[in-house]
């Protein structure tokens, strides 16, 4: 009972606008005064500084720092420019553009706010120019972004991987197929709406054009080769390959490209310090959360009430995508990741769920959290990058989130789906 009445907390905070972390941590340090009054308080320091003291989270400052430079600088622009060369010219082509760019772009950031911000940019005039309208142009260029959380380098799928302790690597895999499965749904969507508003085609690329584009973006394209090559190979570990990745983006963006000076290579440092701070934040309040939940037999009382109602595995999954959904609504992907996983998790264990495939169920709720009214973080940062009304987004949004959720169901009931790229490439 005690343990409802500190959810009821949390929900009292977050309504009322308290910032995360103390939406996190209060209800945790409130639990602890009301059951662990003995605890010492330097152990709840340990578990929270404990928490964030892992080499696999070393990841996630690297590569929120080589999307901000790519960004920033030309390589981001370069990949974006070899998916238009080569799907520009089919019908609704800038369309395509948008999807594939979306997907070119999370192949180097891993972070879908920062690929909103950079398509939404440079491919909005274009898609109104092409004959689309303003509400499906503003719904795709906010969930095509989607695509950056699933495949790699993802910063949310290493968030799950050093909660449940899942190979980032395998996770990596898997996202990179699911991530490509949910590109097509939204490819395919994209087709249906530029036959229905006869959208004009681009212009056709000769295969020479196309070549050389290739060929002029070789720079760029060696960066998700390092990424995903490095990774797949064995060569290095995802954590090594955001440090390389870093490195790759200074030396070509400053020394190639001379596209950054040492001024702006400063003020990129510093936002990136300021959005790593952010998130290790809440994931130390997050360590203190599962540990708390592990001291509150949490996932044995959700098994209790699943045995209880006599639920087997589809129900439960059921019962995690509502979750999910919820949650989504109100709460950021990281907060909802960290509160929601470390209960369910050994749910999907007892029940035989893959860890792998369980990952990517999560990922892609907390994907379209990120689309979904009324706080879905993407919609905020579309509305302030376009300058245009929350309202006109959400509008545009609800098409996507039907296609999101066709996409979802199917990757929750058919694992092999997320798990055909891991057994490909590890057996």
């Amino acid at each position: 009972m005690m343990f409802l009445v500190i959810i009821a907390l949390a929900l009292v905070l977050l309504v009322t606008g308290f910032e995360m972390l103390l939406v996190l941590g209060l209800p945790a340090l409130a639990y602890k005064e009301a059951f662990y009054a003995r605890l010492p308080d330097p152990a709840v320091v340990q578990k929270i500084v404990g928490g964030i003291d892992h080499t696999t989270l070393l990841a996630i400052p690297f590569f929120i720092f080589a999307a901000n430079l790519m960004g920033s600088g030309q390589i981001a622009r370069q990949l974006i420019g070899v998916v238009t060369a080569l799907v520009g010219h089919t019908r609704g082509g800038i369309g395509h553009v948008v999807v594939g760019g979306s997907m070119a772009f999370g192949s180097v950031s891993g972070s879908a706010p920062a690929t909103v911000a950079a398509m939404g940019r440079m491919a909005y005039p274009e898609m109104r120019r092409a004959g689309y309208s303003e509400k499906f142009s503003l719904g795709l260029l906010v969930a095509s972004a989607e695509t950056a959380l699933l495949i790699p380098p993802s910063i949310t799928l290493i968030i799950y991987g050093w909660i449940t302790g899942t190979s980032i690597s395998q996770l990596f895999a898997a996202g990179l197929g699911v991530g490509i499965v949910l590109g097509l749904a939204f490819a395919v969507f994209v087709e249906l709406q530029a036959r229905r508003d006869k959208v004009s085609h681009g212009d056709r690329v000769p295969w020479s054009g196309r070549l050389r584009a290739v060929w002029d973006a070789k720079w760029a394209l060696g960066m998700p080769v390092i990424i995903l090559g490095g990774i797949y190979s064995g060569t290095i570990t995802p954590t090594e390959a955001a440090a390389v990745s870093v490195v790759y983006a200074i030396a070509v963006e400053m020394l190639v490209f001379r596209s950054l000076n040492l001024s702006a290579l400063i003020r990129i440092t510093e936002d990136s310090a300021i959005n790593t701070a952010i998130i290790f934040v809440l994931l130390a309040m997050g360590g203190l959360i599962s540990f708390f939940v592990t001291l509150a037999q949490v996932p044995d009382m959700i098994l209790g009430l699943l045995a209880s109602a006599d639920a087997g595995k589809i129900a439960f999954l059921i019962a995690v995508n509502l979750c999910f959904f919820i949650a989504g609504m109100f709460v950021d992907p990281n907060s909802t990741l960290l509160v929601l996983v470390p209960p369910l998790y050994p749910v999907a264990l007892s029940f035989g769920i893959d860890p792998v495939h369980f990952g990517m169920v999560v990922t892609l709720n907390v994907c379209l959290g990120m689309i979904t009214p009324p706080f879905g973080l993407d919609i905020f940062v579309a509305s302030s990058t376009l300058g245009k009304p929350v309202t006109d987004i959400i509008r545009g949004v609800w098409p996507f989130v039907v296609v999101n959720v066709i996409v979802l169901l199917l990757i929750t009931y058919v694992p092999q789906i997320s798990l055909l790229v891991p057994r490909l490439i590890y057996g």
